[in-house]
């Protein structure tokens, strides 16, 4: 039985890691305009300043089996797919690597349907919760409670 989990954490970069300069008048950019970058660079830009986005796919025993780095206003989901494809296991003597795991947890940020086609598609059985509110299922039953009290005749 081979699990994974992906999940995602934000670092901000320090000020003199992002190329701040002391002064502001010597900044090649000014500090006041936002600046799109490419989206491979591993930078994004918010009010609280550089952050970067670490998403990782991790072995149950808390082994790191492959990290995507994307700027930290990205969302979660897209690299979802990335961060699975990258994840490659030596087999013991010969042999191709493992590339599919029986499972793979994550929290709802990942819950979207092409993640989750991603993972039917490959065989891959997921354990992620659902993004629908509880009291969505109850909907039906009320309804139907509602009916069957209007018609006590």
């Amino acid at each position: 039985m081979w699990d994974l989990s992906v999940d995602s954490t934000a670092c901000r970069a320090h000020q003199h890691a992002a190329g701040a300069r002391k002064r502001g008048d010597l900044q090649k950019e000014s500090p006041g305009r936002v600046f799109a970058g490419p989206r491979d660079h591993g930078l994004g830009r918010s009010r609280g300043g550089f952050t970067t986005k670490l998403h990782l796919a991790a072995e149950q025993g808390q082994k790191p089996m492959s990290t995507v780095v994307t700027a930290g206003q990205r969302g979660d989901s897209p690299p979802f797919e990335p961060a699975l494809e990258k994840v490659r296991v030596p087999r013991r003597g010969s042999g191709r690597p493992r590339v599919r795991p029986n499972r793979v947890r994550a929290d709802k940020r990942y819950a979207s349907r092409k993640n989750r086609a991603h993972l039917r598609r490959h065989g891959i059985r997921c354990t992620i919760p659902d993004t629908t509110p509880p009291h969505r299922h109850n909907i039906p039953v009320g309804k139907l409670t509602g009916i069957l009290m209007n018609d006590r005749g």
